[in-house]
């Protein structure tokens, strides 16, 4: 028996060592993950319009530090623990994603969307942006060589590179430039020819349609309650009349309200199945462009689940559009802008003076 009991601890003492190994390396993967996420952004902290004092005001403790931000009276910090990434929906329908000949056929990002993850509020935040934001876009010529900057649709600035790893960085440059030198850790490139796949892979979603879109599908009825599947997803996210006037605005609301359907269903099945999200992550690798790894992937899973999110967490850029020559010019409301950036990735800071 004594034998025994000794085979059956060896056993026992075997298996605790292989579930703590394995926990351990899934614990150091993650560490691997947000370390890495840390390291990829350009810059450290927006540069927002500050204020520097020299002199510290008598009775105050605290010392004024050069990246505060004083807004309306207050005074605030940016939350550096907070992890920020740029999604972008590529105007193209390939089922692979290829690169492409220098010059500016990278494909337009029709949908732009920034996903916020803040661990100190444990809460997911989206912030939409209009395709035809007018800000500085850098032009490159057919070799790849830097020609000028000039403002234009922010969605041009993907077209430019090389339709891969270019392309996306030169479009996370163009947002962060406009959020003030945002800090942004990664990015998601989709063609939009993989919007069917991934709403199916989430079982689909429910909307309330906003807008007549019968030219495109019959189902898709103003005011019809749907459950989008393959097709209608792709129409509902991607379709729109151009020969109306802000179509493209029309178009954001309905993105806008899809991303909230789509991350709820996402967050149920990621509770349901732990690997959900890299195994949906997989199933559109060819489908598009991305700097995240899996170890990366990893460490973002459990907030999918563990983070609060409802509608009120994704907010719009306000703006109005207008139409100059050929093409609608949609002109940021800088106040909204900047106010979006204090209440997103900004703490207020108890400082008197």
């Amino acid at each position: 028996m004594r034998g025994k009991g000794s085979v059956f601890l060896i056993i026992w003492a075997s298996l605790m060592t292989l579930i703590v190994l394995g926990l351990v390396g899934f614990e150091m993967v993650r560490m691997f993950g947000k370390s890495n996420l840390s390291a990829k952004s350009a810059t450290s902290t927006p540069m927002m319009a500050g204020s520097d004092y020299d002199v510290q005001p008598e009775g105050q403790s605290t010392t004024w530090q050069s990246d505060w931000v004083r807004y309306n009276g207050e005074v605030y910090d940016y939350n550096e623990d907070i992890t920020t990434f740029l999604i972008m929906g590529i105007d193209k329908t390939d089922e692979v994603v290829t690169a492409v000949p220098e010059g500016d056929q990278g494909g337009q990002a029709d949908a732009l969307f920034l996903l916020v993850l803040d661990p100190r509020q444990s809460e997911i935040k989206v912030i939409g942006i209009n395709r035809n934001s007018m800000t500085d876009v850098d032009f490159y010529d057919e070799y790849g060589r830097y020609q000028t900057t000039m403002v234009a649709q922010i969605a041009a600035q993907h077209a430019f590179g090389d339709g891969m790893e270019k392309s996306c960085e030169y479009q996370v440059k163009a947002v962060s430039n406009m959020f003030y030198q945002l800090p942004i850790h990664g990015y998601v490139a989709i063609n939009m020819s993989a919007i069917p796949t991934i709403n199916d892979q989430v079982g689909g979603v429910d909307v309330t349609v906003l807008e007549d879109l019968t030219k495109w599908d019959k189902s898709l009825k103003e005011g019809a309650e749907v459950h989008l599947e393959g097709m209608q997803a792709f129409h509902y996210i991607k379709t729109r009349d151009i020969s109306l006037f802000g179509s493209n605005d029309t178009r954001l609301e309905r993105q806008k309200q899809y991303l909230n359907g789509f991350i709820k269903a996402v967050r149920e099945k990621s509770s349901e199945d732990p690997g959900f999200a890299v195994d949906l992550f997989k199933s559109v690798s060819d489908m598009m462009v991305t700097n995240i790894s899996v170890d990366e992937i990893s460490y973002l899973a459990p907030y999918i689940t563990s983070y609060s999110f409802d509608p009120s967490d994704i907010r719009v850029i306000k703006g109005k559009t207008q139409k100059t020559g050929k093409f609608e010019e949609f002109i940021v409301d800088d106040e909204d802008l900047y106010n979006t950036i204090i209440d997103t990735f900004y703490e207020k800071v108890d400082y008197v003076g």
